[in-house]
């Protein structure tokens, strides 16, 4: 017998800012946050030099807690943070530490600048007197997963997804099946990723970020016939999931139900996206919640505003959908794309959206593209729509896709 899984609380740190409130004030200015890095003049070759940084202080935690956490790992921690009180578990140390709670959370990889640290004793003069005993824990892959299960002293299982802009989104996954099927009664899922440098160059390089580095304001412009690239971000996003009853029973509020969740790979090209699986990736969160495309109200869309990525991505769509018209944005034309964070990033603002009946519009959307499916891009203002259903779909370097479906309670 399976069992159903809710949100019983959740939290996002992103450019936008910490506070749920502050943003969706941030978000109805229809401004977004992108920035251009001075700093990155350095890098004469690397095309862009724009980004989203979060330029506000992180909450302080005491070095004993946090000792082997670099900003990622921090980042982590603060969003599971806000995330487990607003669920009411902060007190609850004796359920945290019984093994009936998990963790699930994932990044792109773990901090940088430790690794630099690694690679001093590579090359001459062969300097290993940097290499700490942190050194690894603050730079491994797992690295947002573990501090955050540490700090919270959770003793049951532990899923880490380093699957790039996918981890975010296939830890909520994951997190989802393991309630549902009787292993964990409460899971803290989620994402994040730090900004650095050098993942602007890994799409850089592949002629992928947006290079209007005079007007930041202008980009990135997710299905827009004039989109040059993605533009990176920096973030957490956390989803505290609970098995129904056990939610019911400790009076938690519940923000949504997650119904669905849908995950394939596309076993093809490591970089360039594949419409085909991805479509398939949206049917199974369809099959998984045994609704229709129809009652979907809205998509929360990956929408990097790639040239590839967003036809490939928005054909899916309208494919998966029978041709329905879905209304469809994406948060990154305001906070760029955060990574591993997104997928955590856009599940909680969406689920927020869906239960204030406004969803947000795609900034810089001024033309669509006509290779893009004909699919209902909110623009504008945002819009006023009451959502029974939202998804919220992400894709992923390797080709991972996935798809989550929440029902408003």
């Amino acid at each position: 017998m399976t069992r159903r899984v809710v949100v019983t609380g959740g939290s996002c740190i992103s450019s936008l800012g910490m506070d749920v409130e502050d943003v969706f004030a941030s978000l109805k200015t229809l401004k977004n946050r992108v920035v251009r890095m001075k700093e990155w003049d350095l890098y004469a070759q690397m095309n862009t030099r724009l980004a989203c940084p979060i330029l506000y202080d992180l909450p302080e935690y005491s070095r004993k807690k946090v000792r082997g956490a670099g900003r990622v790992a921090v980042l982590a921690i603060a969003s599971a943070d806000k995330a487990i009180q607003s669920a009411g578990l902060a007190e609850e140390t004796a359920l945290l530490k019984s093994g009936r709670v998990g963790v699930a959370y994932g990044s792109s990889m773990g901090s940088i600048n430790p690794l630099l640290d690694f690679f001093s004793m590579l090359k001459p003069p062969h300097d290993c007197s940097k290499i700490t005993a942190t050194t690894y824990i603050r730079s491994m892959p797992q690295t947002c997963a573990v501090n955050v299960s540490v700090f919270f002293g959770t003793t049951g299982r532990i899923i880490t997804t380093n699957t790039a802009c996918t981890s975010g989104s296939l830890s909520i996954g994951y997190a989802y099946e393991a309630i549902k099927y009787g292993m964990q009664d409460v899971m803290i899922a989620g994402g994040a990723d730090e900004l650095d440098a050098t993942e602007s160059a890994v799409f850089d390089t592949l002629f992928a970020t947006s290079v209007k580095n005079d007007t930041p304001e202008l980009t990135p412009a997710p299905f827009d016939r004039d989109r040059d690239g993605l533009v990176i971000g920096e973030g957490a996003g956390t989803l505290i999931l609970e098995e129904y009853e056990h939610a019911k029973a400790r009076g938690a509020h519940i923000y949504a139900e997650l119904v669905g969740f849908g995950h394939n790979t596309d076993g093809d090209h490591i970089t360039q996206p594949k419409k085909e699986t991805m479509q398939i990736a949206l049917e199974l969160a369809l099959k998984s919640a045994e609704i229709s495309p129809e009652a979907i109200g809205y998509v929360s869309g990956h929408g990097t505003a790639t040239r590839h990525g967003d036809i490939a991505e928005s054909w899916a769509t309208y494919n998966a959908f029978n041709g329905h018209s879905v209304a469809i944005s994406s948060l990154k034309s305001y906070i760029g794309h955060t990574l591993g964070a997104c997928g955590g990033i856009e599940a909680w603002l969406g689920i927020n959206m869906m239960n204030r009946g406004w969803f947000n519009p795609n900034l810089n959307l001024n033309n669509v593209d006509e290779q893009c499916a004909p699919l209902d891009y909110i623009t504008g203002s945002g819009r006023e729509m009451d959502v029974e259903y939202l998804m919220s779909n992400n894709f992923a370097f390797g080709g991972v896709n996935t798809s989550l479906i929440f029902k408003r309670v």
